[in-house]
């Protein structure tokens, strides 16, 4: 019989098994991170929609065109799942590669479980003590437009209430646009 009789490799030996079951008993299951998925969108959109795991896994299948995934692809590590229309997939395609976006119809994002704390200036700023205007929201459609001047009217400041442009002077604009009332900071 195998045995660990001397005191530093015995505690090394219970440290790596400990963490290595606990590493193990947090492992997201494929079924929990399309679960978490569905609740990006309403269940006619979710429900057929494709998965894709945050590094582009097909997770299942879907058939309606839409994509959800279990969190924000751009923020490796994210929880606040998104259901992405094609005209948004092209979005993220040019953000994680560096190109350019261009569209001439209208795209939509569901995040009706919410978002990530962001810069609503500045989409690469990480530092929330930088300055900006951070925000997080809750439940929310993101949309692009073809031409910026097709939301000439609406405000930059999320806390202005309803619809606002989010990162308005970088060529990743797009309208948010809040389902619940949040406070100002």
């Amino acid at each position: 019989m195998f045995q660990i009789n001397h005191p530093a490799v015995k505690g090394a030996f219970v440290a790596s098994l400990v963490s290595l079951i606990a590493s193990g008993a947090n492992a997201e299951t494929t079924a929990d991170k399309i679960k978490r998925a569905r609740t990006a969108a309403p269940p006619d959109i979710s429900d057929n929609a494709t998965f894709l795991d945050l590094d582009g896994t097909l997770l299942q299948q879907g058939t309606n065109g839409w994509v959800c995934f279990p969190g924000i692809p751009l923020i490796p590590g994210d929880t606040h799942p998104m259901c992405n229309d094609a005209v948004w997939m092209k979005w993220m395609e040019a953000i994680s590669s560096g190109g350019t976006f261009t569209t001439d119809v209208i795209g939509i994002s569901y995040m009706l479980a919410g978002d990530a704390m962001v810069n609503n200036a500045d989409p690469m700023a990480t530092d929330h003590n930088d300055g900006g205007v951070w925000v997080q929201e809750g439940p929310h459609l993101m949309i692009l437009f073809p031409d910026k001047d097709m939301v000439a009217g609406l405000p930059n400041d999320p806390y202005a209430g309803g619809p606002y442009v989010m990162w308005s002077d970088t060529p990743l604009w797009h309208v948010m646009v809040p389902i619940e009332a949040k406070d100002a900071p």
